[in-house]
């Protein structure tokens, strides 16, 4: 359907090409090149906007001048007093990207250099080998899920010895971690005056020279822009700037206020309720009522962004005939995520929509939950679906904060146009989805973290019904599952009754200071969890970061008897937008709309309905509020194996807030040039 929205009368009223809304393959692929809003904003409001962003970022540029100023004592104990007036030699240009070779993190300006083999070290590794204690992590995971059958994913007994790992097998490089080389290596230490070595061949370096003190910014440039960050801040620092969103008393909703959502039941808290306004009720001041609830670390939800929109049609079906439209034959394949084994299988386009609308089933009748991350796979979303992303952008609110064009709080634009700009979206998330919580090949997004902000929009949801037969074989398979568990681990869960009111997604988020608890709730039960080919989780690096852990009903219930914590949990509607700070885990899972009744002492439903397929859009940004989050999280992610999926430094937040600064203070110096 391409009108989905607009009944026949209005059709037939006038039709969408001459309502400017033709879903036409052809009309789909242009952009309507939506003008910058923010081209046209007052003098006013530019300031505004440039002296809060000064404001927040300013603790980050002066802790990286603290690193420099610290690294350049090291570097005059090598060279001597001579070494404050010789100039740094200049790695790379402004437009490259430079990583650190040993815990391969994002540098931003001062770091060391191998003049020979071009061997990186960002500031934060030179500092812990000069502690002798290396944290930056450069080892190689090795990970072994055996696939022990089909069979084995449905509840039968296992099907391979444990002993034996067959060619199923998923396993990743089985080099030596870093550890073990050091020890066989131990000469890659500091000297005593701070200088540090290139490293041997077997930790990727040369082994031959000195690592030299290099910059990728101009020289001083950092500590220049620091001064003048601080001499603005000083002299235009209001009190409405001084007095942060962080520091204002926050009105929280309750129960009786149409902008606000209960999501947990804290007895010791104030932020049981989330901020919830509807999208036409946002006014100029909303966005200072936003601010106050973003800066303390909460999520919020905003409904009916789809009242904003022209009716564009979001069934995947019309996204995928404009795709498939712009590329060649072989792309006739998608790849998806198979949601019981958790692992990766390639399906023809046309059967993956069909079954979103229409279900899929394994041979034993088992829903097959499918879904597509990250679609389009290779090109921006604005490059293959213009229309689209034009009329996701233009409907999002706060759009000071979620413009990936020219928000003028969004960090992520500030970036000098020769700079490689990372891909924060918008992406499709396209899932199956199913009400029951199978426990098993559930639809879900495992919990995780992000390293930016986002916002996530339910843009268009599809129901498909169950047979009496399928329910039938799933209550049977269900029972086999739950003795198979209780064949592989000691506990055995139990779920109770679970009523759910509305559909679309459920969303489980956690507070940023509720993180050390649920990890260790994590490492307590982490044989209780099912991962790749549904084998009890053997592994943990961290389980926030390895996105192998999805927490039922059961295991929250436990979780907040256990350690007293528990995550906002909301179900997300269509044409809802939530905000996800960066720093709070989350998970969220596709349901439908009716209520489930468990037996006592059973997780068989005595009430089984239908499932529903979701596709969201989401949008990643950065926030002067959440720097420090971000460059937190950045922290963690550098502890983690070389090869884990979450090692790498996609946003290289330094080298944005950096720019961001630099961007206020020109903008600010010409605003102000006439002002006293």
């Amino acid at each position: 359907m391409r009108y989905p929205r607009q009944s026949e009368a209005v059709i037939a009223e006038a039709c969408p090409f001459c309502r400017g809304n033709c879903n036409c393959t052809s009309c789909l692929r242009n952009s309507r090149q939506i003008k910058n809003r923010w081209d046209d904003i007052n003098r006013t409001l530019k300031i505004k906007y440039n002296r809060y962003l000064l404001h927040c970022l300013l603790p980050i540029l002066r802790k990286l001048c603290e690193e420099q100023a610290a690294e350049k004592m090291v570097e005059a104990r090598i060279r001597g007093p001579s070494a404050f007036s010789l100039k740094m030699k200049a790695s790379s240009s402004v437009g490259e990207r430079v990583f650190c070779n040993n815990c391969r993190t994002s540098i931003a300006d001062l770091h060391r250099s191998c003049p020979m083999c071009s061997y990186e070290l960002c500031l934060s590794c030179c500092r812990e080998i000069r502690e002798g204690n290396l944290r930056g992590n450069c080892r190689i995971a090795t990970l072994n899920y055996p696939n022990r059958g089909v069979s084995y994913m449905h509840g039968e007994e296992d099907a391979v010895p444990k002993a034996i790992q067959g060619d199923g097998a998923v396993r990743l490089n089985t080099r030596v971690d870093v550890g073990d080389q050091l020890q066989k290596h131990p000469v890659w230490k500091a000297y005593d005056n701070g200088g540090i070595p290139c490293p041997p061949e077997e930790l990727g370096g040369c082994g031959r020279c000195l690592l030299e003190l290099k910059h990728l910014c101009p020289d001083n440039w950092v500590a220049k822009l620091r001064a003048k960050a601080e001499e603005i801040d000083r002299v235009y620092n209001h009190p409405e700037v001084a007095s942060s969103a962080r520091d204002k008393k926050c009105c929280y909703p309750d129960n009786s206020s149409n902008n606000s959502r209960k999501a947990a039941s804290r007895s010791d808290s104030e932020d049981n309720y989330l901020y919830c306004p509807h999208s036409t009720d946002i006014t100029a001041e909303s966005l200072e009522h936003f601010q106050r609830h973003w800066a303390r670390g909460e999520p919020i939800i905003v409904r009916g962004i789809l009242e904003a929109t022209t009716g564009l049609s979001w069934e995947p079906m019309v996204m995928w005939r404009i795709f498939r439209g712009n590329k060649v034959s072989k792309l006739s394949q998608v790849k998806a995520i198979d949601c019981l084994s958790c692992c990766e299988v390639e399906i023809s386009g046309q059967d993956f929509f069909r079954g979103y609308v229409e279900g899929r089933m394994y041979r034993n009748l088992w829903p097959e939950m499918l879904k597509l991350k990250d679609w389009p796979p290779f090109d921006h979303f604005e490059e293959v679906l213009p229309r689209h992303a034009d009329e996701f952008i233009s409907a999002l609110p706060f759009s000071e904060y979620t413009d990936p064009r020219s928000g003028p709080l969004n960090i992520a634009v500030k970036l000098p146009k020769e700079a490689v700009r990372p891909d924060l979206g918008p992406k499709t998330y396209i899932a199956y989805g199913i009400i029951e919580e199978l426990g098993r090949g559930d639809s879900v997004t495992k919990l995780h973290c992000d390293v930016s902000d986002a916002v996530n929009v339910l843009m268009h949801t599809s129901e498909v019904s169950l047979t009496a037969q399928q329910v039938s074989a799933v209550r049977e398979l269900k029972q086999k599952h739950r003795d198979q568990k209780r064949r592989d681990s000691s506990h055995a869960c139990s779920l109770e009754e679970l009523a759910e009111e509305s559909g679309g997604a459920l969303w489980d988020i956690f507070r940023r200071e509720d993180v050390p608890k649920l990890q260790a709730y994590l490492e307590r039960h982490s044989r209780e969890f099912r991962h790749i080919y549904c084998s009890p989780v053997n592994q943990i690096f961290n389980p926030v970061h390895d996105e192998t852990f999805y927490l039922t009903m059961e295991h929250k219930r436990r979780l907040k008897e256990e350690f007293g914590i528990e995550p906002w949990s909301f179900q997300q509607k269509l044409g809802e937008a939530v905000f996800i700070p960066v720093g709070c885990p989350h998970q969220v899972r596709n349901l439908k709309v009716f209520i489930i009744k468990f037996e006592v002492n059973s997780d068989l439903p005595a009430i089984f309905f239908g499932k529903q397929s979701c596709t969201k859009v989401a949008l990643d940004f950065v926030s002067p509020e959440n720097i420090d989050e971000c460059i937190r999280i950045t922290n963690e992610f550098r502890l983690l194996p070389r090869n884990h999926r979450s090692k790498e430094d996609k946003i290289e937040v330094k080298k944005m807030a950096l720019h961001a600064i630099n961007h206020a203070v020109r903008d600010l110096h010409q605003l102000t040039a006439g002002d006293q």
